[in-house]
């Protein structure tokens, strides 16, 4: 095996990772493996998913945590950070789709990033990157699939 195949298979997803206030994590994919990862290994069934509206676009991941159900305000946040890492950017008001993970399936023989969703929410929201909130990074980060997450306190 040469250099270049053995990089290829150590390459890990890289997310980008945010906290909302009220310690919220978001996680949203660079690109469309990323996406797949993301929304179909990464998500657990009880987490929030987000994705523009007819354009291409991240998908975005808003962490569930066992007993506490966001906010409107929280929603609408995780849908303004699918907004921002979309082509809809520079819009106005964008209409990101909000579903349940579970509810995120991957039609057979679909590309990479291409997902069906059901049971959505349409919120309309302005793109927004948040800033980043006190000894956090909205660097990339690696993390294991839902199975192996730990669940949070």
């Amino acid at each position: 095996m040469d250099a270049r195949n053995s990089r290829k298979s150590d390459q890990r997803t890289r997310l980008i990772h945010y906290t909302l206030p009220g310690g919220w994590q978001v996680l949203a994919g660079r690109t469309d493996a990323d996406n797949d990862r993301l929304s179909l290994e990464i998500a657990r069934p009880d987490d929030w998913w987000f994705h523009v509206r007819g354009m291409p676009g991240s998908h975005v991941l808003l962490q569930a945590r066992a007993g506490e159900h966001p906010d409107r305000a929280t929603l609408k946040r995780a849908a303004a950070i699918a907004a921002y890492h979309s082509k809809a950017r520079t819009a106005g008001l964008v209409a990101v789709s909000c579903t349940r993970a579970r509810f995120v399936t991957k039609p057979r023989g679909a590309k990479p990033g291409t997902v069906e969703i059901r049971k959505e929410e349409i919120l309309k929201v302005r793109p927004e990157q948040p800033e980043p909130t006190a000894g956090d990074n909205t660097d990339s980060v690696s993390l294991a699939p839902a199975a192996d997450r730990e669940e949070l306190p």
